[in-house]
C-alpha cells in the first residue's frame, strides 16, 4: 500500500515537473520578447535576458510603424490569409465530403496520394511551384505557351494559389465527414435534394467545430508565412508582416527593439482571433454533444 503510494506521487511530482518545464520553455521566450520591446536600446545590451525593464518605454512601438510601412504589411498578410482560409474551407470541406460520402472509382488511390504529398517536405516542391507560377499561360503577361512575361510572379496570387487547397484541409476533413452518419445524406437525396445541397445544408452545419479548427490552423498558417513570400514576392508594396519585419535586421546591425515591437504587434491578431474563435469552438462541441 505504501509503495502504491510512493508511486503515485512520485508519478505526480514528475509529471508537475514536465509541465512545468514545458510551460517555462513556452512562455519564457514570448514574456523575454515583451519585455525586450519595452526596453530602451541602451537597456536590452545592458540587462541582458532580464525579464523586467528598469526604464519602460513605447517607443519602439512607434519606431517600428515610422521605420516600416507596418499597416500595408498587415493588410497584405490579412488578406493572404483569409483568402487562404475561405479557399481552404470551401475546397477542403467540399474534397472530403466527396471522398467520405460519395461513390466514387479511384478515390482511395486520390486520398492516398493527397496524404503522400503532405509525407514530402514543403522545401522540396518549392522550385516546382516556382517554375508553374512563372511560366503559367497567359498570366503576367506571358502568352499560350507560358513565354514572355513573369506569370504569378511577384502577386498576391503567386502566395495563395499554393495554398488555395492544402492537403491537409482535404485529409482534415475526409475524416471529419466520415464520422458523420451517412443516414442523413441518404434521406435527403430520397427527398430530393442536391449532392451540393446536402453538403452545404446538412454537413457543413455539423461540421462547424471542426471548420473551425481548420480556419484557424490555416488562418494562422497564412499569417506567419515567411519563407514562400520572401521567395515569390519582390515588390515593397506587396510585402506580408513576417518578410517585412526581417528588413530591421541587415549584415550590419539589428534594431532589437523594433524588431521586438514589431513581432508582438505581428502576434496579436493570431492570439486574438484563437481565443474568440476557441471560445466558440468549445461552446459549439458543448451544443452539439447535447443533439
Amino acid at each position: 500500500m505504501n509503495n502504491t503510494l510512493i508511486r503515485r506521487k512520485l508519478g505526480a511530482a514528475l509529471w508537475w515537473t514536465a509541465a512545468t518545464v514545458v510551460a517555462v520553455s513556452t512562455v519564457l521566450p514570448l514574456l523575454w520578447t515583451l519585455s525586450t520591446s519595452l526596453k530602451p536600446a541602451g537597456d536590452i545590451v545592458a540587462s541582458g535576458f532580464g525579464l523586467i525593464p528598469e526604464h519602460w518605454t513605447f517607443g519602439n512601438y512607434t519606431s517600428v510603424f515610422h521605420t516600416v510601412p507596418m499597416l500595408r504589411y498587415a493588410l497584405n498578410s490579412l488578406l493572404i490569409a483569409v483568402v487562404g482560409v475561405v479557399t481552404n474551407l470551401f475546397f477542403g470541406s467540399l474534397a472530403g465530403y466527396t471522398l467520405a460520402k460519395l461513390h466514387l472509382r479511384g478515390k482511395r488511390i486520390i486520398f492516398s496520394a493527397y496524404v503522400a504529398s503532405m509525407m514530402i517536405p514543403g522545401t522540396v516542391t518549392m522550385v516546382p511551384q516556382l517554375l508553374i507560377l512563372r511560366y503559367f499561360p497567359l498570366a503576367g503577361g506571358n502568352d499560350i505557351l507560358g513565354n514572355g512575361g513573369s506569370g504569378f510572379l511577384d502577386s498576391y496570387w503567386a502566395v495563395i494559389l499554393p495554398g488555395a487547397i492544402g492537403a491537409f484541409a482535404v485529409f482534415f476533413m475526409k475524416q471529419v465527414f466520415e464520422s458523420l452518419p451517412d443516414d442523413l445524406a441518404a434521406a435527403a437525396r430520397i427527398d430530393g435534394a442536391s449532392e451540393f445541397g446536402i453538403y452545404f445544408k446538412i454537413y457543413v452545419p455539423l461540421a462547424r467545430a471542426a471548420l473551425s479548427v481548420l480556419g484557424i490552423l490555416t488562418f494562422q498558417a497564412g499569417w506567419n508565412a515567411f519563407m514562400w513570400p520572401l521567395i515569390v514576392l519582390n515588390s515593397p508594396d506587396k510585402m506580408t508582416i513576417q518578410v517585412g519585419l526581417s528588413g530591421l535586421v541587415t549584415n550590419y546591425s539589428s534594431q532589437t527593439g523594433p524588431l521586438m515591437a514589431g513581432t508582438i504587434v505581428a502576434s496579436l491578431p493570431v492570439l486574438v482571433i484563437f481565443m474568440f474563435a476557441q471560445r466558440w469552438m468549445v461552446d459549439n462541441l458543448a451544443t452539439s454533444g447535447g443533439k
